[in-house]
């Protein structure tokens, strides 16, 4: 019979960089940042997102 071997728990940061590889693979998790924010130049509404991995920000006009 083969020996035995003890399995390893993953560390923190492999689930860190897994979190990142979903952000390159442009699979962001998107946090709501601020809900009303008013855009003069384009005359609407405009809501803000910020990425919870990687820090990246979107808008969308509504």
């Amino acid at each position: 019979m083969g020996e035995v071997l003890p399995f390893r728990r993953k560390s923190v940061d492999a689930d860190q960089g897994e979190g990142l590889m979903l952000c390159k693979s442009k699979f962001h998790k998107w946090e709501l940042v601020q809900e009303k924010q008013f855009d003069v130049r384009l005359g609407r509404l405009i809501t803000l997102y910020k990425c919870k991995r990687c820090g990246v920000t979107k808008t969308e006009a509504r």
